[in-house]
C-alpha cells in the first residue's frame, strides 16, 4: 500500500468512461467491504488487505479486493477459485476472465447485482484466509 492519493489517482484518469467506471468501482466496493479506498502502487484502488504466503516462503501483503482501470478496461483482481464465480459471470454481461482477473470494458453496463455478488464473495473469501 502507498500513501498516494486516491481521488488525485481519479481525477488523473483520462478517458471519462474509465473514470466513472472507477468512481463506481470506488462506491460499490467500499460499500461491499466497508474499507476505505487505497492505493496499492501506481495503478490499483484496493479496500482491506490480505497477508499470503507461498510454499516458497515468500510472503507479503496484497489488498483483500481491488481493481485498476486500464486503458482498454478495468481489471478487477478476485480472490479464490473462479469457477466458484461461475453462476455469477453468467449473469454479469460482457466480459473475459484471466488468472485470478475479471475485465470489464464497461463496468457500467455489466449487471449491477452480479457485480455485487462477485465483490461480496471475493472480499469474503480473501478476509476469512
Amino acid at each position: 500500500m502507498t500513501n498516494d492519493d486516491v481521488e488525485a489517482f481519479l481525477t488523473a484518469i483520462g478517458d471519462e468512461q474509465r473514470r466513472g467506471d472507477a468512481r463506481l468501482l470506488v462506491a460499490l466496493m467500499g460499500e461491499v467491504t466497508g474499507e476505505p479506498p487505497a492505493m496499492w502502487g501506481s495503478s490499483i484502488i484496493g479496500f482491506g488487505s490480505r497477508h499470503y504466503r507461498y510454499d516458497s516462503g515468500r510472503e507479503g501483503d496484497v489488498a483483500a479486493i481491488g481493481f485498476s482501470p486500464r486503458k482498454a478496461q478495468t481489471v478487477l483482481y478476485l480472490t479464490g477459485d473462479l469457477t466458484a464465480y461461475g453462476e455469477m459471470f453468467a449473469r454479469l454481461g460482457p466480459h473475459t476472465l484471466g488468472k485470478g482477473c475479471l475485465y470489464l470494458k464497461r463496468v457500467d453496463r455489466a449487471d449491477q447485482a452480479a457485480l455485487r455478488s462477485i465483490i461480496e464473495l471475493s472480499y469474503e473469501t480473501a478476509v476469512s484466509g
